[in-house]
């Protein structure tokens, strides 16, 4: 506890003072009261009580008067509360891998609930954002507080070709340094004297969900993106989803839409799960290696998902409140409470012990 005021704390000479102006004024008294032959025969007839009766009252009002002189320092005390401006950056995989039937009706549809579910369940001052990834990534929304806007972003989300990890780690941190400055925008060189192991411990409180079913096909490296999230100290979630199996490919047409992100649109059907080739299919598996080395990196967790279920488990156990932080706070009204009682209670057993001896 430090005080904002602590040279009002000199006014606690006045207990000591206080003290020693009782002392006297109780010797003085008994100069002037009748003198008993023998003053043992006295207290031997007096109730124990009496004794400590006597002083309790001025005890108690000591005490009061030193709580009010500390509350005049205006008392501070550290604790640790939750950050209030959170920011949780959802980073979606949108490519068509994520029309795999492996998970019913396919996982994008799975995905989009998860995410309806995980957006509904948060506290209303939550910022969220949403960036969506397929061949490039692209802020969708940026961090809001407007549950509607997210649901319906997230609903309406179409697929297209190509996963760029990468990229979408990247246009997370950007969004999150819009609105957090200690935050600095993907790109720039940090100071060498502010490495990621030195803040383990000082991690910003916006967190990255990034939710993939593949591997990275293009853009910037995932691990190297994540190397810029730990020089910024914010945390990235990794989230695994489907199966190893590499089963038939069926999008709704609203999942397909105008194809904003590549512009194949109307031209994706049911599915291209046999072809392609090894070299094509080896990005549809997840690269958990990559996945976990991201999480690992930035501080975060890595979780793996094969069924709906699962996957709501994954949204329901990530932390959506990432960072205590120390908060001084202002306690002088309880030491006021604190002398109003001890100073009331000295008073009105002071009255009531001189009434009833």
């Amino acid at each position: 506890m430090t005080f904002l005021w602590p040279w009002l704390l000199l006014f606690l000479v006045i207990i000591p003072l206080s003290i020693a102006i009782y002392i006297w004024m109780l010797r003085r008294r008994r100069k002037f009261a009748v003198r008993y032959s023998s003053l043992a025969l006295i207290r031997e007839a007096l109730p124990k009580r009496a004794r400590w009766r006597q002083h309790l009252p001025f005890a108690l009002f000591l005490l009061g008067l030193t709580s009010l002189v500390l509350a005049q320092a205006r008392p501070v005390a550290e604790v640790e509360v939750p950050l209030s401006r959170t920011t949780i950056i959802l980073a979606l995989d949108i490519s068509r891998s994520m029309c795999a039937t492996d998970v019913d009706p396919n996982r994008l549809a799975v995905a989009q609930d998860a995410a309806l579910a995980f957006v509904e369940a948060q506290a209303d001052g939550t910022q969220i954002g949403l960036v969506a990834f397929a061949g490039f990534a692209e802020l969708i929304v940026p961090p809001t507080n407007d549950k509607n806007v997210l649901l319906d972003a997230i609903a309406n989300l179409t697929t297209s070709f190509g996963t760029a990890i990468g990229s979408a780690t990247l246009k997370s941190i950007d969004a999150i340094a819009e609105i957090n400055t200690a935050v600095p925008p993907s790109g720039l060189n940090l100071p060498e004297e502010n490495p990621a192991s030195e803040v383990i411990q000082t991690y910003q409180p916006d967190i990255i969900v990034l939710l993939t079913d593949g591997a990275n096909s293009q853009g910037p490296r995932p691990l190297d993106a994540a190397q810029q999230a730990a020089d910024r100290q914010v945390r990235v979630y990794t989230i695994g989803f489907g199966t190893d199996e590499i089963p038939e490919m069926v999008c709704s047409q609203a999942q397909l839409g105008s194809d904003a992100f590549g512009g194949f649109g109307g031209g994706f059907g049911g599915g291209f799960g046999g072809g392609g080739g090894g070299n094509f299919r080896r990005f549809l598996v997840i690269d958990e290696e990559t996945l976990q080395g991201v999480a690992d990196l930035t501080g975060g967790e890595y979780y793996r998902a094969e069924s709906a279920d699962q996957l709501l488990e994954v949204f329901e156990e990530l932390p959506t409140q990432i960072v205590l932080q120390k908060e001084a706070i202002e306690i002088s009204v309880f030491f006021v409470m604190a002398a109003v009682i001890l100073a009331g209670t000295a008073v009105f057993l002071s009255l009531k012990w001189r009434r009833y001896p």
